[in-house]
């Protein structure tokens, strides 16, 4: 799929002096930012997805973990201990 792509000189100047450094062509420079950025915004999105997911389930049934619970469990985990995940709770 061929794609165009305007950008400005200053931008085009930026591109070329880093793909000269580099020993790589502008659109090699290009294309590894725009895949950084998507691979970048899809795990935003899919984070983001998620988030909605625990909020919709919690309203639906109003199990959680207090502050509290997480924190301890991560504490545990920070320490390098294989600890569970605490059971949520109303």
């Amino acid at each position: 799929m061929a794609t165009s792509l305007k950008i400005d000189e200053e931008l085009k100047g930026r591109i070329q002096h880093l793909a000269d450094l580099r020993h790589r062509s502008a659109h090699w420079i290009m294309c590894e930012a725009i895949k950084e950025y998507v691979v970048r915004e899809e795990a935003r999105e899919s984070f983001k997805q998620e988030a909605v997911r625990a909020w919709e389930s919690y309203k639906a049934n109003g199990r959680h973990l207090t502050l509290e619970e997480a924190d301890a469990w991560l504490a545990q985990l920070e320490a390098g201990k294989d600890a569970e995940l605490p059971e949520c709770h109303e």
